[in-house]
């Protein structure tokens, strides 16, 4: 994996944790709160930060679905992580695995074609 392909990655990672955390504060604390309590103030704040967030892990998709070249039904996984309760966490730790076993299967086949 290429510098720029490890770079895209770690973007990747930090902002599926980021809207995963944000996702999860807005529907485990927020709207309780909001619904049961009567104190909307969580869901005012985190609400637009979240959907701003979502806009930006979006672009990180784009952005390695375009490296790795990845299919429309991984790209459809992604983009659901980020409005799916705890599917963030399942689904960078399924992706990441899968781009990391990619690249080694690729780094092998380039190393073994020479001898080394």
């Amino acid at each position: 994996m290429d510098p720029a392909e490890k770079s895209a990655l770690v973007r990747y990672r930090v902002m599926a944790y980021v809207v995963g955390v944000g996702l999860l504060v807005l529907v485990l604390v927020g709207v309780p709160l909001q619904y049961v309590a009567g104190k909307p103030a969580v869901v005012q704040v985190v609400g637009p930060i979240h959907g701003f967030l979502y806009i930006v892990y979006l672009m990180t998709v784009a952005d390695l679905a375009r490296r790795f070249r990845l299919s429309l039904s991984q790209v459809i996984a992604l983009v659901s992580a980020g409005f799916v309760p705890f599917l963030a966490f399942v689904v960078e730790r399924w992706m990441t695995r899968r781009i990391a076993g990619q690249s080694v299967e690729a780094g092998g086949a380039t190393r073994g074609s020479d001898g080394r």
